[in-house]
């Protein structure tokens, strides 16, 4: 049985017990992992030392276990508390955000499929979150990252429906089941996409990103996450609770 030591996020936690917990954590090498705590709860000295900190959502930390081929949940030996990421408990938006990416990071990834990029960047969005200004770029540079890294990164550049380039206009459509932009906005399932809009997108996988960042405005960014948020819900052919923190109820 392979062991395993760490770095990690933790994405999702459920009390499975009176002492135990059912966790899923984004780890740096391993990937996703869904593992059991047994033990977490408990308050007498040995569990307080095993789990260090104790295990909560959005937290980080340094994890050990053991993955058991066998079945789908690993066991979670030990966990040290590193970052407990305070302001996602003392700041109501940046918790809801928060958990907006660590939904769509549990719901995109695969188990055991590692991602080095989307760890480190779901960490930078979380701690870049503390900042008040600029949380809406922080969560749009992180999902635009999460929808690459899985493949599912949405075409920009060519009218998805004719394969042909998009000529420049004022604003296009965005077909959210086949992926990418059209030419044409009518049609069901399209949104209309202003040209800003379009435009911030496109820099965001360029070296150029920090420029389009600085010049882009807080309505543009909006606008941005709710396409994004509503192709996600596309991908994943259903509906999150933590998406109306973006869309709205």
């Amino acid at each position: 049985m392979p062991r395993f030591k760490d770095q990690a996020v933790c994405i999702r936690v459920i009390d499975w017990s009176e002492t135990s917990q059912i966790v899923v954590l984004l780890t740096a090498c391993q990937g996703k992992v869904r593992g059991v705590a047994k033990g977490s709860r408990r308050a007498n000295p040995s569990s307080v030392q095993k789990f260090s900190g104790g295990i909560d959502l959005l937290t980080a930390g340094q994890a050990l276990g053991v993955i058991k081929p066998s079945t789908d949940l690993a066991v979670l030996t030990e966990w040290d508390l590193q970052e407990p990421l305070r302001h996602l408990r003392t700041d109501l938006q940046a918790q809801g955000l928060g958990l907006y990416v660590a939904d769509l990071t549990h719901h995109l990834l695969a188990d055991h499929d590692p991602h080095e990029r989307v760890f480190e960047g779901l960490l930078v969005c979380l701690r870049g979150l503390e900042q008040t200004q600029g949380r809406a770029m922080t969560v749009l540079r992180y999902v635009w990252l999460l929808l690459c890294e899985c493949g599912y990164q949405p075409e920009l550049r060519a009218d998805v429906r004719s394969g042909q380039p998009l000529v420049e206009q004022s604003s296009y459509g965005f077909d959210a089941q086949r992926g990418g932009l059209v030419g044409d906005a009518s049609g069901e399932g399209v949104w209309r996409v202003r040209k800003e809009t379009v435009m911030l997108l496109r820099e965001l996988g360029t070296e150029t990103a920090s420029g389009a960042a600085e010049g882009a405005s807080e309505q543009t960014v909006e606008r941005a996450n709710k396409l994004l948020c509503v192709y996600a819900r596309a991908v994943l052919d259903r509906d999150l609770p933590t998406m109306a923190i973006v869309l709205g109820s």
